[in-house]
């Protein structure tokens, strides 16, 4: 049986870089210690790397969509001396309040959904992890690995409901990637 391959879902503020409210320019980008020796581990591993992020101050006006592109090629440049890759990035710039419902800000599946698709990953065998709640709660629609980051930037609220569901919990990316990869069968992610 030809099974998808395995993927890690990643937020990006405050699970990659650091969560500095709507960052816009590029020279504020700052990589959390070790998010780029945990995401080169994933791509050594053979893991499809897909951050999922929501970008809500697009819609409220506070960045563009070019301020965003400047932000993700500055974490792109970031990462590459560590030999660190982000293989595809998927973003919701809407906010419902200004935009309207939408089906892709998380905890909502569509975006993770058409990184399924596009990439050819299999959901099962692949890890969800961010800061938030709504990071990880896709993994139990989607039939993954949640692992919750608890970090300077997690809401209270979404600790006390992360522990109240008996999800997982690292304290770090590194963390959560080193779990995951013990976990992973050593030809797992070449398939």
């Amino acid at each position: 049986m030809n099974r998808g391959r395995v993927g890690a879902f990643l937020d990006r503020d405050g699970t990659i870089i650091h969560d500095a409210n709507y960052v816009r320019d590029p020279n504020d980008v700052a990589l959390l210690p070790g998010a780029a020796a945990a995401i080169a581990k994933l791509n050594h591993a053979g893991v499809v790397v897909v951050v999922v992020t929501n970008q809500s101050g697009i819609a409220r006006g506070w960045l563009s969509t070019d301020d965003y592109e400047a932000v993700r090629r500055r974490i792109d440049e970031l990462l590459a001396p560590e030999e660190a890759r982000i293989d595809a990035t998927y973003v919701c710039p809407h906010f419902p309040e200004i935009t309207g419902p939408c089906d892709c800000r998380k905890p909502a599946l569509k975006l993770f959904r058409d990184a399924i698709a596009d990439l050819g990953i299999d959901a099962s065998r692949s890890v969800f992890v961010g800061d938030r709640w709504r990071d990880v709660a896709p993994a139990a629609a989607l039939g993954g690995r949640p692992i919750f980051l608890d970090v300077s930037s997690s809401p209270a609220a979404d600790r006390e409901r992360v522990r109240a569901e008996g999800l997982e919990i690292a304290h770090s990316l590194g963390e959560a990637v080193d779990r995951f990869l013990d976990a992973l069968p050593a030809s797992a992610a070449a398939q």
